[in-house]
């Protein structure tokens, strides 16, 4: 793998080799970001591959992936830096016996060592050797006072520390800030970035992903599990299965060493994809519970049996 892109097709070509289905879109917005060293914006509901973008482009580059996990709370301490106070109070306690000034132990005790790194820190301490790539998780559900702070420090990559001064990061991080859109995100940070949105795949993009990532399994059962999957997305469900619950109910399948659906298997493996008891019950009730739209809920697609 190259540590830089030339062309998008590279762009396409490379992420296919580490096994990420991407259309040409998403491929041009990962080599512009790369090249003007602005972060992606990635918009899409749950499970359709938007953290998997970042992981694969740290495999890619053979950089650290840093990740963020946003949350209600999260405030900027917590994804900058924290001191050490255990570690400071013993070497408090260690240095007064040697009878040293207060100015000099307090000296001592605020240095790089005494640093507990969280994300954004590290991103910038570990850029002086390859830029790593930050992956900044389910930005909206963090609160909006820690967005405007994220918004702060995405626009020159410095934070200052008052006990040892300005830190700036020698190599821009790639960023990959992602959201599922549980609320609107402020203007402000998406124009600090390039903006991408994720949507569910479509019929020969979601086969492509399963044979990719699930060698060995068979085409005409990953056409009938993608059959499957297209048709219950059409269905109002609380939360609609994502690419992810799609993988993971073909690597369950698998396991279970099945070679095609039949309703039974559908009946026990249902947690596979689906997450609320509201919708297990909406599908027992709505969809399971009439024999003929279980057959074409697994059947094949039309032409390709």
């Amino acid at each position: 793998m190259s540590s830089h892109f030339e062309s998008i097709e590279q762009v396409v070509s490379e992420l296919a080799q580490g096994r990420y289905v991407a259309d040409r879109s998403l491929a041009t917005v990962l080599f512009l970001a790369h090249k003007l060293e602005k972060p992606i914006f990635l918009e899409g509901e749950p499970g359709v591959g938007k953290t998997e973008v970042a992981i694969v482009m740290a495999q890619l580059f053979q950089t650290d992936l840093i990740r963020l996990q946003c949350y209600e709370g999260l405030d900027s301490s917590t994804a900058l830096y924290e001191w050490n106070y255990p570690k400071q109070l013993l070497h408090i306690r260690l240095e007064e016996r040697g009878e040293k000034k207060k100015d000099e132990i307090e000296e001592m005790i605020y240095r790089p060592e005494f640093l507990v790194e969280r994300p954004l820190l590290e991103a910038i301490r570990k850029s002086d050797d390859k830029a790593p790539v930050l992956l900044i998780d389910e930005i909206d559900r963090s609160d909006e006072e820690f967005e405007a702070f994220l918004l702060e420090v995405l626009s020159d990559f410095q934070i200052t520390i008052p006990e040892i001064g300005t830190l700036k990061a020698k190599k821009k991080p790639m960023v990959v800030v992602t959201s599922n859109r549980t609320r609107d995100v402020h203007d402000a940070l998406k124009r600090r970035c390039l903006y991408h949105w994720i949507d569910y795949p479509s019929f020969e993009k979601e086969h492509e992903i399963i044979m990719a990532r699930l060698p060995g399994i068979e085409s005409r059962f990953v056409r009938q599990i993608t059959h499957f999957m297209q048709k219950i997305r059409s269905f109002d469900f609380l939360k609609k299965p994502g690419v992810s619950e799609t993988l993971d109910w073909a690597r369950a399948l698998m396991v279970m060493e099945k070679r095609y659906l039949d309703e039974d298997v559908v009946r026990e493996t249902l947690g596979c994809f689906l997450k609320y008891r509201e919708d297990i019950g909406r599908f027992n009730q709505e969809i399971w519970a009439d024999a003929d739209t279980r057959g074409e809920y697994l059947e094949n697609r039309p032409g390709e049996g």
